[in-house]
């Protein structure tokens, strides 16, 4: 290997990684001893210097000596402020978890409010599909249909309403991650069964909860009234 017109023997090539996000992997990085560096570049002036801890150290008492050996080598005096800076996997990580936590409280406010007008679009649907079988759930009850099968038909009508909307949004959802995997292999989107089987509990759940008051409601519907009814 060539740098600036020296020549360097390679020991060790990297597995081979394309990066997360779309961004650098270990395939545009070539790893030069510190001497080496120093030499081939005198002008630069910001260096980056990984550590690794065995696994029977502790990682804070790691972090500190470091962090110490630094100080002497840089010849920092007593009391002043560190003039460099350290960072640990467990920064990397935290950080990590602040930013998918709020993705997940802004995701869930979304989704609440989503549910809540698609909740209400449901029910109002109903109220609209009782209005226009007024004569429909008078016939019913005059042949002997009783409350509750007519409270069970358009609570199972809602549900199959709510049902087929998760799934089409499940399906959506699969789509969309199965692309992200195919375009960019190294986010990991994955489709997660037990959310999978979570959709499908809240969309049943937003039937029955929204469309029993119209259910109820034709349930409640006197039968004369309802043959009477253009």
């Amino acid at each position: 290997m060539r740098i600036n017109g020296s020549v360097y023997e390679v020991i060790g090539v990297f597995e081979h990684d394309q990066g997360l996000f779309v961004g650098p992997g270990v395939d545009i990085f070539a790893v030069i001893p510190l001497s080496s560096f120093k030499r081939e570049y005198p002008e630069a002036k910001e260096l980056i210097m990984a550590f690794t801890v065995p696994e029977n150290v502790n990682v804070e008492t790691a972090h500190g000596e470091v962090i110490q050996a630094l100080r002497r080598l840089r010849r920092i005096p007593a009391g002043k402020e560190n003039d460099f800076e350290l960072s640990s996997p467990d920064f990397l990580s935290n950080l990590w978890n602040k930013l998918t936590g709020a993705l997940v409280i802004l995701t869930t406010i979304i989704s609440s409010i989503g549910l809540l007008v698609g909740g209400i679009g449901v029910m109002n649907i109903m109220l609209i599909s009782v209005t226009e079988r007024t004569q429909e759930i008078g016939v019913r009850k005059a042949i002997g249909a009783r409350r509750a099968d007519v409270r069970l038909q358009f609570l199972l009508e809602a549900v199959v309403l709510t049902l087929v909307g998760g799934t089409i949004g499940i399906l959506i959802g699969a789509a969309v991650s199965a692309t992200v995997r195919a375009v960019v292999p190294s986010i990991p989107a994955t489709l997660s069964y037990l959310w999978v089987t979570i959709g499908f509990v809240i969309s049943v759940g937003v039937g029955l909860f929204f469309g029993y008051y119209p259910a109820n409601l034709a349930a409640n519907l006197d039968p004369i009234d309802c043959l009477r009814y253009e």
